[in-house]
Formats: C-alpha cells, sequence, structure tokens
C-alpha cells in the first residue's frame, strides 16, 4: 500500500452543483495555462501535498481540514476550475492535452457529485478524524521524526516545523468538537476501533519528553546549528510538547474512554451512519474508477477466490502436504521453517537480499530503471502493533529516501512466505517504481501527480507480483504459495469489503470468511479486516486494477504477436503515472492499435 496523502484522501472535499456548459468560446487562453493555475492553486490550498513531492513552500502551516472555512475553499476550488473546464471542446484537443483534459474532467466531476448523499460522507469524514490506522495525526508524527518529506536542516526548518504544530494543534482542537458533534449526529466508529485507537493517543501522554517521538528532531540536532538555538529551540519544543500537544492528546484520550467507548456505532460497516449504503456506493466509484456495483464486485471476488484456490491446491501437492487447504493455511501459519529470525535486523536484511536477486533482471522488464534512493525500514513502535507494510515515497530531489515500510511486532513470529511477493508490490518494480518515474516524468504537467487513483496504482502493484519468476523469484513453493496468497489476500477483499459495508457483515463474520481463504495469521488478518471498516472501498482498488492491466497485457500479447514487447507495455503503464481504469483501457489499447499498424 502507498502512503500518499494527496487532496484525494477525503479531508475536505465537498459536492457542489457544477456547470455543465461546454462552451466553444473564443479567445480561450492556452489549456495548459489551466492545468498551471490549478497546479499551483492546489498547492496554496493544501501545501503538505506539495511538500511531500518536493515543494519546499510554505513548511510553516497547516491547513485545518475539519473547518467549514476549509471546506467551503475547496469546493470553490474544483468548481471554478470544472467550469471553466468545460469551456474548452474537447474533439479539439488531442496527445498530452486531451489526456490531461480527460484525467482532471474526471476528477472534479466524480468529486463533486451533486448526489447529497455523498455530500453526506465528506460530512463523516469530518467527524471521524481519528482512528487507528492513517489519520492526519499518523501523517504529522510521521513528519515530526524527521524521517518524512518535513526537513530538519536548519534553524528555519525547525522553526517551521513548530509553526507547524501549531496548526495541528487546531487541528486537534477541531478533531476533538467534531468527534462530539459526530455522536450527535450518529457518525461514530464501532467499538473496535475506537479499543484500538486509545493507545495511540494514551501512549503519547505517557511518554516522557525527552523521549516524546515529537523530540526526536531536537535529539538530531545538525552540528551547524549553534549552541544558542540549539538550546532555544529545545526549549521551545519541550514547552510545545508539554503545554500544546500533550494536553489536547490527554483531552482526546479522555474523550475516547469515556465517551465515545460507550457509544460506538452499531454496525463495522459504514451501513448505518446517515445513508451510508449510498455512501459507498460512491466510494467505490473514487476507488475503482468504474460504475461496478457491490454485488458485482463481490461477485468478482467469490469468482477468483475459486480459481486462486486451486492454484494453490496444486503447490499444496506439490510440496507433498497430506490434509485439506485449511489444514495447510494453518501448516504456513505455525510452520517454525518460515519463522527463521531472531532479531528485527534480519528481516531487513532478507528484503535486500531479494532486492539483489532480482537487480539483473529489471532491464528484461522495464526500459527505464529508476535510481531513486530506496530503503528499508521497520514500522515506528508507536503504530507497529496495529501497521501494515507500506510504501512512502521520497522526494524528486532525492534528500528523502523511497522507503519501505515493515511492521516486526514480534520477529520471532514474524512469516517470511510471503516477503518476496511483498517486496515487488511495496517496493520494486512496483511502488517505489511508480513514484520515480513520476519524478523523472518532465514532461507530464505538474497537476497530475496531485492525484492518486488507487485501482491503476494499487493495480500496479499487485500485479507487479505477478513479475516474480520473470525477476528470479519464486523458486522456492512456499514462496510462490506467498504470492498466491497475496492474491487471494486482494480478491478476498472484493468480498469482505463489500459484506461489512454493504451487506452489513459482522467483523467477525469478515475475520472468519478471512481465515477460511488465506494462510495469513488471525493477528494480521484482524488488522487488515480493521483497516477495512475506517477505509470503506479502498481495499476494493487493488484487485480490480490487477485484472484490468493483465487483461490488457493479454489483449497486447494476443495482437502483436512475436512483436509484442514487455519492456514497452510495462512503459504504457507506467509513464503516465495513475489514470482512471476507462482512461488507461483507451490509451493502452491506442498503442496496441498504433503498435500493430506498424507492423
Amino acid at each position: 500500500m502507498r502512503k500518499i496523502y494527496p487532496l484525494l484522501l477525503g479531508i475536505a472535499l465537498f459536492a457542489c452543483t457544477t456547470n455543465s456548459e461546454q462552451n466553444a468560446t473564443e479567445d480561450l487562453p492556452p489549456i495548459n495555462e489551466l492545468f498551471d493555475r490549478f497546479y499551483e492553486e492546489s498547492l496554496n490550498l493544501d501545501p503538505i501535498i506539495g511538500n511531500s513531492m518536493g515543494v519546499t513552500g510554505k513548511m510553516d502551516t497547516l491547513p485545518n481540514y475539519l473547518t467549514n472555512k476549509h471546506s467551503q475553499l475547496t469546493q470553490s476550488h474544483f468548481n471554478s476550475f470544472l467550469i471553466e473546464l468545460n469551456k474548452y471542446d474537447a474533439d479539439k484537443l488531442s496527445g498530452d492535452d486531451l489526456l490531461n483534459y480527460e484525467i482532471l474532467k474526471w476528477y472534479c466531476e466524480t468529486l463533486l457529485e451533486t448526489d447529497p448523499t455523498y455530500v453526506n460522507f465528506f460530512i463523516s469524514n469530518k467527524m471521524l478524524p481519528i482512528d487507528q490506522f492513517l489519520p492526519l495525526s499518523t501523517l504529522i508524527t510521521m513528519m515530526g521524526t524527521g524521517s518524512s518529506f518535513q526537513p530538519f536542516n536548519t534553524v528555519q526548518d525547525y522553526d517551521n516545523w513548530l509553526s507547524r504544530l501549531q496548526d495541528y494543534s487546531m487541528w486537534l482542537d477541531q478533531a476533538l468538537i467534531n468527534m462530539q458533534r459526530g455522536l450527535e449526529l450518529g457518525y461514530k466508529l464501532p467499538k473496535t476501533i475506537i479499543e484500538k485507537t486509545i493507545p495511540q493517543w494514551e501512549g503519547f501522554v505517557a511518554t516522557p519528553i525527552q523521549e516524546n517521538i515529537f523530540y526526536i528532531p531536537i535529539k538530531n540536532m545538525p552540528h551547524q546549528v549553534s549552541q544558542e538555538d540549539s538550546l532555544r529551540l529545545a526549549k521551545n519544543f519541550t514547552s510545545l510538547i508539554e503545554n500544546e500537544l500533550s494536553p489536547r492528546y490527554e483531552k482526546i484520550s479522555d474523550f475516547l474512554k469515556n465517551d465515545y467507548l460507550n457509544n460506538p456505532r452499531s454496525t463495522d460497516g459504514i451501513s448505518s451512519i446517515p445513508n451510508g449504503k449510498s455512501i459507498y456506493k460512491q466510494l467505490l466509484k473514487i476507488n475503482t474508477t468504474t460504475n461496478l456495483s457491490p454485488d458485482s464486485i463481490f461477485n468478482l471476488g467469490m469468482s477468483e477466490i475459486h480459481r486462486i484456490r486451486n492454484e494453490m491446491e496444486i503447490i499444496k501437492d506439490k510440496v507433498g502436504f497430506k490434509g485439506t487447504l485449511s489444514d495447510f493455511f494453518e501448516h504456513i501459519r505455525t510452520n517454525p521453517d518460515l519463522m527463521p529470525y531472531t532479531k528485527p535486523e534480519q528481516v531487513i536484511e532478507h528484503f535486500h537480499e531479494i532486492h539483489e536477486t532480482i537487480k539483473p533482471k529489471l532491464k528484461d522488464l522495464f526500459i527505464n530503471i529508476p535510481d531513486y534512493p530506496f530503503e528499508v525500514k521497520r514500522v515506528e513502535a508507536f503504530r507497529e502493533s496495529s501497521a501494515q507494510a507500506t510504501y512512502m515515497p521520497g522526494t524528486p530531489d532525492r534528500a528523502t529516501p523511497g522507503t519501505f515500510h515493515i511492521p516486526i511486532p514480534d520477529v520471532k513470529a514474524y512469516n517470511i512466505y510471503r516477503d518476496e511477493a511483498l517486496f515487488l508490490h511495496e517496493a520494486i518494480p512496483g511502488h517505489h517504481y511508480q513514484a520515480s518515474l513520476l519524478f523523472d516524468n518532465n514532461n507530464m504537467k505538474e497537476f497530475r501527480k496531485l492525484f492518486m487513483f488507487n485501482a491503476s496504482g494499487e493495480g500496479w502493484g499487485l500485479y507487479a507480483e505477478s513479475l516474480g519468476k520473470e525477476l528470479g523469484l519464486y523458486s522456492d513453493s512456499y514462496q510462490y504459495f506467498g504470492m498466491l496468497g497475496m492474491e487471494m489476500h486482494r480478491a478476498i477483499r472484493l468480498v469482505v469489503d463489500v459484506g461489512l459495508h454493504y451487506k452489513d457483515w459482522t467483523r467477525e463474520e469478515a475475520i472468519q470468511f478471512s481465515l477460511d481463504n488465506e494462510p495469513e495469521s488471525e493477528a494480521s488478518v484482524t488488522a487488515e479486516v480493521e483497516r477495512y471498516m475506517v477505509m470503506p472501498g479502498q481495499a476494493t482498488s487493488y484487485k480490480i486494477g490487477q485484472l484490468t492491466i493483465l487483461a490488457l497485457r493479454k489483449k497486447a500479447e494476443e495482437t502483436l504477436g512475436n512483436q509484442f514487447d514487455i519492456r514497452e507495455f510495462h512503459n504504457q503503464i507506467l509513464k503516465d503515472g495513475d489514470l482512471p481504469l476507462a482512461l488507461l483501457e483507451s490509451k493502452v489499447k491506442r498503442w496496441i492499435e498504433e503498435s500493430s499498424q506498424a507492423q
């Protein structure tokens, strides 16, 4: 899973009435000027996304995404650009201009739904600002460690961060106000999620200031900072943690324990919040970039589960295991040979070994081999117990490397059976290649880098897992079974996500269904299901995107025959960044047709 925080994260987008007028107005400025203005104004609206892309301006501010004022600004931003965009005649555009037009139009039209139930979702998102997985508070914490895109190289960097944390304090105040209001209006979290969230806030309060995660930059003060500035900054950091952040964390912790926990949501999915099922349908549209219905996604998942189970049976028999597939799952979960490590460093080293194995083969599958810095790191202790493996992009200037974060809460229980597939997905040639090629693409309009379309982005990550044999991996049957397990995991998501949010499945039903069909541990499955509970629809994007890319590869291979070039196919999938699936399909099919005619 990529950890990117674009405007699409659902922080403050609201529906509005759009102007569908399509005048071929005379004397319109070149459409590229519109794209450039959209990019610049988007960065003003949300400087965090610009910072994550290497833009160094406004490092001292954090918009309060939870306020009505910011929502109104966001609404006006997208509405005004959609009105301007609709003045251009698409039939008169071609090439990159047409693709850029199609992407921005799809983005605005999808997010600026006129359906009033969709407005309700963004209200709910403001009322549910905190959970156990990836709220803004987690991003801010990671930025505060100095290992993310927030720099801590100069005195000004430190002062910028202090200012940004002052804004974060206001965000915390608003989060508490919104959650209190959410209780009154019916926007609440399930009890299990509240229970998982409380320790994160309690832990902050209980940690001594000099061991607090926000104090890390003081411990790592650059040597060029003067003693006078060092003392001043240490004093200011201490004061901010003690007098601004800790009291707010304590208030939120008390609220979660004393009020929220006693008034949880009645369902584990979102169906019981106002207009929950209608909201879920729209979330599926955003995350899959398709118009697939909940039932069709559910049925597709069941079909894929059946197919993958048959392949798993073949591997079970190949390794000589006697027993049912469910027995084999338990064998995988408990096999001590698959849990060989005693130190977290050994897990990290194993991923480096996988990287070295695939390096010589990458040139056979890719035209462009990115050389952006990359590292594998253990997930921070404060969130390790409930975290999944994730990728955080670096910055275009290479100052911050792309990072594959791996949780190792109990190294002796860490199971390596899926490590090869996991590396291909999260790191290389998965999300690290996506981010790096995006940085390298000087021809792409900057506004396109603001968007993260999960279906094509996560679809690529899952597709990348299937490249293991071509990259010299999966020679071990258990590792190949790990790839099947990862694919099964994404097929299960289609069923479980719809089950939770549309068919009123309970958390326990979702966990049991997963355990019945994949070899993941109960602890891992539980963490995954609880992730789906707070990110409705997101988990469906992987499999839908992967199946689309596989279908496009099959069509290209059949049409082009001996002229098919896997390197160029991968270039076509990656070179324009994330796209809605319909636009990805039309683009690749045009390439197939042009390549066929050139033969």
